[in-house]
């Protein structure tokens, strides 16, 4: 089971995107997904240790793997 973790904002179409693609890839594989905001201290702790300059943003095993638009196919990639 990989554990993907997904932090968001409000009112963000690339955090919709980026659930949606979580969802179906979700369906398919055993994925451990955690969402989050980026507002609260915790999820605004985590963005700016992994350095990302804007939501959403999906960290792979405790990683960063990608911030701003999800590609599907990059993330099906890595998790094969």
């Amino acid at each position: 089971m990989t554990k993907v973790v997904l932090l968001t904002k409000e009112d963000c179409d690339l955090c919709d995107q980026a659930k949606a693609v979580l969802q179906r890839i979700r369906s398919e594989l055993d994925l451990d997904l955690r969402e989050g905001r980026i507002e609260p201290e915790e999820g605004t702790r985590l963005a700016m240790k992994s350095g990302v300059p804007f939501p959403p943003v999906v960290f792979l095993e405790g990683r960063t793997f990608s911030y701003g638009r999800l590609s599907e196919r990059k993330l099906r990639k890595a998790l094969r």
